[in-house]
This record gives structure tokens, C-alpha cells and sequence, in this order.
């Protein structure tokens, strides 16, 4: 196992511990992360309301229950997101109900900012885009990663980028209004074929 998996793993949280540190964070009126101003205040508590809803209304489809009640090997998701993070906010409930619902599946999150080496391994076109999910195996090796969004989103971002030359805030709220109608399931869809190669 590498070290910095190691080290990673053996600091990281569960998602219960996560969204307690975030909902303690804005009892504070803080948000995680090394950038403390209003603006991510403002996205950490319309994403912890976000993630509140999710965790209640969020289902699995009947592929994916049974592709992980019939899973035969130990998997970790080694998951690197904060609470500001929109696109994490949408993920994440979605990663841990997979989890939650499988013996063999153990996800563990770690907050990017604090954990520089880690991103700096998995970054997306040269960016340290979150939320990024490291898959590992039984022995804890790396076998693939996945993120910053399910690929529905990311053909989304990346055809706007290209003829717009950047994200805007009404893209951004676009994007919100597909996972709401998206529902996890494109999420869901990817994270099962990261699953089915391990």
C-alpha cells in the first residue's frame, strides 16, 4: 500500500463524521477548507440543506442492489470533497448510500485542503476538482478514480466550456436543476461500473 494512501486513509473521516464536522463548521459560522469568507459560508449551508434532503430521498435501482449484495471483495471508496463543494454536496449522499447498503463497500472522506499530496496525485486536466473518489482494493491499491461529476455533468461542463470559454452562474444553476432532476442516478450508474471492475 502506498504511504500516502495510507496516511490518507488512517486521517480520513466517515460521512457521518463529515457532515457533523460541516453542520458544527456553520454552527461557528465557518465552512471547511482554507478560504474563509461569506460566499463559502453561504455555499456550505445551502449544501448541508442540500445533503439533508438527499440523505432521506436518495434510492438505489435494483442493478446496483444487486451488483453490491452480491459483491465478493472489500472495497474502499477513499473520497476527497469539502463543504462548500456544490458538486459534492450532490455526490456524496449518493456514494454513501451505495455504502451504507453493502457489507463490503467502506467509503472514507478526506477534506482537500488538508490533504495537499493526496489531490495533487488525482487531479482532473491539471485541477484540484472535488469531489474525487479513489477506488481501492482489499489492499488498499488504488484501481481507479472517478470525479469531479458523473458523466452526464461533466459532457454538460465541458461542452459549455468549450463554447462559452468558462463556467457562469447561470450554468451553475443549470447544473444544480439536473442532479435535482437527475436524482443520483447518473452517479449511481458510474460508481457501479467503477465497482464492476474491481
Amino acid at each position: 500500500m502506498d504511504n500516502l494512501i495510507e496516511n490518507s486513509i488512517n486521517k480520513a473521516i466517515t460521512y457521518t463524521e463529515y457532515r457533523n464536522l460541516v453542520k458544527h463548521l456553520l454552527s461557528e459560522g465557518k465552512s471547511t477548507g482554507n478560504i474563509q469568507n461569506d460566499d463559502m459560508l453561504n455555499y456550505s449551508t445551502l449544501n448541508d440543506k442540500r445533503m439533508d434532503r438527499l440523505d432521506k430521498k436518495l434510492k438505489l435501482n435494483e442493478e446496483t442492489e444487486k451488483f453490491i449484495n452480491n459483491l465478493d471483495k472489500n472495497v474502499t471508496l477513499l473520497t476527497i470533497a469539502e463543504g462548500w463543494c456544490g458538486d459534492a454536496a450532490q455526490i456524496l449522499p449518493m456514494i454513501n448510500h451505495i455504502s451504507k447498503n453493502s457489507t463490503k463497500i467502506d467509503l472514507k472522506i478526506v477534506l482537500r485542503d488538508e490533504n495537499d499530496d493526496l489531490i495533487n496525485k488525482f487531479l482532473t486536466n491539471g485541477g484540484k476538482a472535488i469531489p474525487k473518489l479513489i477506488v481501492l482494493d482489499e489492499n488498499k491499491n488504488v484501481i481507479d478514480s472517478w470525479g469531479p461529476r458523473p458523466s452526464i455533468a461533466t459532457k454538460m461542463v465541458n461542452d459549455f466550456k468549450e463554447k462559452n470559454g468558462g463556467l457562469n452562474a447561470e450554468f451553475k444553476k443549470d447544473l444544480q436543476i439536473w442532479y435535482n432532476k437527475d436524482k443520483g442516478n447518473n452517479t449511481q450508474n458510474d460508481i457501479l461500473e467503477l465497482l464492476k471492475t474491481t
